[in-house]
């Protein structure tokens, strides 16, 4: 999993989950989240760990990402 700050409010986390790639986003202290590079417009979390629950959900009951 790899972490990236850039700054003070925002942090980006990404991995490989099950081979579908997934990520969240903390910006000013809402998680957002993407699924297969997808951002997931529709969703906002309180905790990343919420936000993280939610990708693997998806991913294994095989929930394609969202274009729209």
């Amino acid at each position: 999993m790899q972490v990236h700050q850039h700054s003070d409010e925002q942090e980006f986390v990404s991995a490989v989950y099950r081979g579908r790639p997934i990520a969240t986003l903390n910006r000013f202290g809402r998680w957002h989240v993407y699924l297969d590079h997808v951002f997931q417009h529709k969703v906002v979390f309180e905790t990343a760990e919420e936000a993280l629950a939610w990708l693997m959900h998806r991913v294994d009951q095989h929930f394609p990402a969202r274009l729209h």
